[in-house]
């Protein structure tokens, strides 16, 4: 029997005042579509981050990730995105 996926989405109002706490102007909106799109970035970016902070902790032989193993792979993760 297959095993069910756990799907994790983030909100679209938390996204929504996330992006728009850096907008400049107060009449500057932003579309359904770019939260979503934006969400699904976000989304995609903590995956990667996830990955990587295992395969970090398993190249130390910790059986936990720790925050020492995301601070060790975050700074190539931003520069691959």
């Amino acid at each position: 029997m297959a095993e069910k996926e756990d799907t994790v989405e983030f909100k679209k109002e938390t996204v929504n005042k996330l992006l728009t706490t850096f907008f400049n102007e107060d009449k500057t909106k932003l579309s359904s579509d770019a939260t979503k799109l934006m969400a699904a970035m976000l989304k995609v970016f903590v995956e990667e981050l996830a990955e990587r902070s295992l395969k970090q902790a398993e190249e130390q032989d910790c059986d936990v990730v720790d925050i020492e193993h995301f601070e060790k792979i975050l700074p190539q993760l931003l520069l691959d995105f």
